[in-house]
């Protein structure tokens, strides 16, 4: 650690997410604006950015959608009161009435206090989008937490656990867990171990075939806390006769950049288009993981390179709701008795739009279904999105206030079973249960497919 950023960590003894190339202070504003800046030229941004943050019908509609904020109710975790943070800066810097008018127009020159008030509250956002769905301008409150984000990072500040992973990930290493490649292909020997065990057949987990059609990628911590579900899938794969293969070169889907750097974001997604456009494999088959699979979705156009670009990029629910729509899987649901709910992923719903693939599919494998109060488009988040459920800071926090909405729905269906097919969401929501005791179990999708799916006539 340098001298200066030492000489930076104690003068801001209070701020727990910070580098080690923290900025002193006095350089802070000047970086701050230059950025700001920066993302406000870049095309992908410009034009809604520039709508968002010059638009605020101070309605205050937010305020009601705001699971953070219904917890707290505590005025700085209002949406439109964070967002107003860089709203303020940019007219004040980069709109005529603002130069002209200042505050009148709601523009304010830019402080260190204000840069240590956006820290703060734009962790404190789960970005799950739940507010602009109702808001009657559609201002994209997540997507301006992320560019206050973007820029922090440029500042230095950013949580030690999201940097500390995707160093690992882009490093020789590979993966945000660390997993050495033998490590990773004992996994999957383990993996199909087990699946013989289970079911009496072999069914292979292929490793880095050439020209497969799935080429499939797996958060890596499912390859060690998800046994079940990576199972159901690799079950689901064999039911449907496809063609599919794993990298165990590049394995790994997450992708943390969403959360705070498009640089980092650009460099992960395009070490995943490179290893399936190195096995010639036609689609990209993302596991049950909300963020990877709207990154992929999203930004490939964008930041991946054109050799890469036109690639098909499914979740892997759609691909088994395909499987199953044309009559390539078969379930016994007697096998699943259990009452069961779904959560509703914010970057599977909200951010991708797939709501219906998952519920039919669990009709078809379970009992008993019953649904979340409010569900689909406005489902309350986890309480851990927005990258917040690897900053273990935020633990109690998460646990008493973001996921204070989710543990109410919870508890309010009876069920015994909460199906959440993404990685993120399961760790958050395996807390919330521990943490306020409720009498319920956490499952992945394909862990209930894989226990319902009919194999050469064996369940």
């Amino acid at each position: 650690m340098t001298k200066e950023s030492e000489q930076s960590k104690s003068t801001d003894p209070k701020y727990p997410y910070r580098s080690e190339k923290l900025l002193p202070r006095e350089e802070r504003v000047v970086r701050f604006l230059e950025t700001l800046q920066e993302v406000l030229g870049a095309k992908i941004y410009n034009l809604p950015l520039e709508t968002y943050l010059g638009t605020c019908a101070k309605c205050n509609n937010c305020a009601e959608q705001c699971q953070v904020y219904q917890a707290s109710r505590d005025p700085h975790d209002l949406p439109a009161w964070r967002s107003d943070l860089l709203r303020k800066v940019y007219k004040k810097y980069f709109t005529t009435s603002g130069k002209l008018f200042g505050g009148l127009v709601g523009a304010k020159a830019l402080t260190e206090e204000d840069i240590d008030n956006m820290v703060d509250a734009f962790y404190r956002c789960t970005m799950c989008r739940r507010c602009g769905v109702n808001c009657p301008l559609a201002v994209d409150n997540a997507l301006i937490t992320r560019i206050g984000r973007v820029i922090l990072e440029r500042l230095g500040f950013v949580p030690s656990n999201m940097t500390v992973s995707t160093r690992a990930q882009l490093g020789e290493i590979g993966n945000t867990s660390a997993i050495p490649k033998a490590a990773f292909i004992d996994t999957l020997d383990f993996l199909e171990e087990e699946l013989r065990d289970e079911t009496g057949i072999a069914i292979p987990i292929p490793r880095d075939v050439e020209g497969a059609q799935f080429f499939f990628a797996a958060p890596v911590s499912d390859y060690i806390m998800e046994a079940d579900t990576l199972l159901g899938i690799a079950k689901t794969f064999h039911a449907a006769g496809a063609n599919w293969t794993v990298s165990t070169e590049n394995f790994d889907a997450i992708n943390y950049g969403l959360f705070y750097s498009d640089a980092d974001l650009e460099k992960i997604l395009n070490r995943l288009l490179e290893a399936a456009h190195s096995l010639k494999c036609k689609t990209i088959v993302i596991g049950e993981c909300g963020h990877s699979t709207k990154t992929a979705l999203l930004f490939q156009k964008v930041f991946g390179l054109s050799e890469y670009r036109g690639m098909e990029i499914k979740s892997v629910i759609e691909v088994s709701h395909r499987f199953f729509a044309e009559g390539k899987l078969m379930f016994d649901p007697t096998k699943n008795p259990e009452t069961v709910t779904y959560h509703d992923p914010c970057n599977l719903g909200r951010g991708s739009g797939i709501y219906e693939q998952p519920r039919e599919l669990l009709k078809a494998a379970v009992m008993h279904f019953v649904e979340m109060t409010p569900n689909r488009k406005m489902n309350y988040c986890c309480g851990g999105g927005g990258g917040l459920v690897v900053v273990e800071d935020l633990h109690d926090w998460r646990m008493s206030t973001a996921g204070l909405k989710k543990v109410e729905q919870l508890r309010a269906t009876g069920a015994k079973l909460v199906c959440a097919p993404c990685a993120n969401c399961k760790k958050q929501l395996r807390e919330l249960i521990q943490a306020h005791k409720l009498d319920m179990q956490l499952v992945g999708l394909h862990d209930l497919l894989g226990k319902a799916i009919v194999l050469s006539g064996k369940t």
